[in-house]
């Protein structure tokens, strides 16, 4: 019995001991994981741009700057989100005056242009039309994403919405719609959290 209950007594030693090895070994591997999980995440965004200088460009026939609520929030998500609003203009529904508008602020310097109004399917709608010729690459992910999320909000209708974005230069130009809350969806959900890292994809 003595011999027994030493054996049992040796097993359970022998039991607790590789129990004991097992959760050093799953803790280390934890904490390696970990390691390599931080190790990723400072990899993947070393090459961030900071200090964004962002240029809102309010497309519109009945707008005035101070009358600009689509605008207000896109500069409001910016600038909660650490980056700086350099420029805030306003142009008419005209195509080449979009244009004109666009090149004027990034010559000016300025790392991202995010435009409001004039993405729907209506024909005084030319923002979109105006733009999409300026992009050297376009970045797709941006609208079906936007539209993604517009669905959660208004179903079916989501699909009315052009909204796009693409690099011209080294620099990043979004199209937003022109209603505070698509403008606010779009600026706070997308651009805002993930222009820094595109910025810095961009310029590598």
């Amino acid at each position: 019995m003595g011999h027994d209950h030493d054996g049992a007594g040796h097993d359970d030693a022998a039991h607790d001991h590789g129990d004991h090895d097992h959760s050093h070994t799953d803790h280390g591997h934890e904490d390696n994981d970990h390691s390599h999980a931080d190790h990723d995440h400072e990899d993947h965004h070393a090459h961030d741009a900071e200090g964004v200088g962002i240029g809102v460009l309010t497309v519109s026939s009945s707008r005035t700057l101070d009358d600009d609520p689509a605008g207000d929030v896109i500069a409001e998500a910016c600038e909660d989100a650490g980056h700086e609003v350099v420029d805030r203009r306003l142009v008419a529904d005209e195509m080449d005056a979009i244009e004109d508008a666009v090149a004027a602020l990034l010559d000016d310097g300025v790392d991202v242009v995010l435009t409001t109004g004039g993405t729907g399917l209506t024909p005084d709608d030319v923002t979109v039309d105006a733009i999409e010729p300026l992009f050297d690459r376009p970045i797709p992910g941006f609208g079906e994403l936007f539209r993604w999320l517009s669905y959660e909000e208004v179903g079916a209708m989501a699909m009315a919405s052009r909204a796009t974005a693409g690099v011209v230069d080294d620099r990043l130009v979004f199209c937003l719609p022109g209603s505070e809350n698509a403008a606010r969806t779009g600026a706070e959900r997308l651009v805002a959290p993930a222009v820094g890292h595109l910025l810095g994809l961009v310029r590598r």
